[in-house]
């Protein structure tokens, strides 16, 4: 007997991702720019070159040879760059972006993310994760994507903490910087994005914190409720 997937009526492809500013209460997405964004993103960037270490690019040697990096892939279709203000201090502290974007089956991947020291751990880095998603299942995205290399344990936490399920590794799934990437892959889907929303809407609240900014409720029990597949790696 043959078996199928389950019928998907009425199915109208996505909406491509815009060059738009996406802005919360903590953070905004600026489409990225080189003469607006990279000197106050190579300043951040400047603190650690460690943060390159999983990307297919960098460090940067120089303002000058970033800037030129910024130029090449700002206002492509995808990747579409964006940056991150932390609105709570006014500076950029990394960027972020939509790739491998198929409009036509309802699948997006965020990636080539870049968050500087500043930035990690900040309610501006959560809060720019959660406005991308949230543009994307408002847009008709069925599936929305995160991929890293699987000995990146960093990021494999940050996908667990923001509700992403596991799904398995890709082995020897590309070269980069001459070496093997193993690649670990995650997604949120449609049915999973409101109970997501209001995790993050919860965590993000300024009522979620004290007066000098420690978290009462934590991101990650919220989000576990949710998950279909936790990580094993991460326990």
């Amino acid at each position: 007997m043959k078996k199928f997937g389950a019928p998907v009526p009425g199915w109208t492809p996505a909406t491509p991702p815009r060059a738009e500013v996406m802005e919360g209460h903590w953070a905004r997405l600026e489409p990225l720019e080189a003469e607006a964004h990279a000197a106050d993103l190579f300043r951040a960037n400047s603190a650690d070159d460690g943060i390159w270490d999983y990307l297919p690019y960098g460090p940067f040697s120089s303002a000058a040879t970033y800037h030129r990096w910024v130029r090449d892939v700002q206002g492509k279709p995808d990747p579409m760059f964006f940056a991150i203000r932390n609105l709570e201090t006014g500076h950029l502290g990394g960027v972020a972006s939509y790739l491998r974007v198929a409009p036509e089956v309802g699948t997006i991947e965020v990636g080539h993310l870049n968050f500087a020291p500043e930035l990690q751990g900040s309610r501006a880095a959560t809060e720019a994760m959660a406005l991308m998603m949230r543009w994307a299942f408002a847009n008709g995205y069925r599936r929305y994507e995160w991929k890293c290399d699987s000995l990146n344990i960093p990021s494999r936490r940050a996908a667990q903490r923001l509700g992403f399920s596991y799904e398995g590794v890709f082995r020897q799934a590309t070269i980069y910087k001459g070496r093997n990437r193993d690649t670990a892959w995650y997604a949120i889907t449609d049915e999973d994005w409101p109970a997501l929303s209001e995790a993050f809407r919860v965590w993000l609240s300024p009522g979620n914190f004290t007066a000098d900014g420690r978290q009462i409720e934590r991101l990650s029990d919220l989000t576990a409720l949710v998950r279909v597949a936790s990580d094993p790696v991460l326990g």
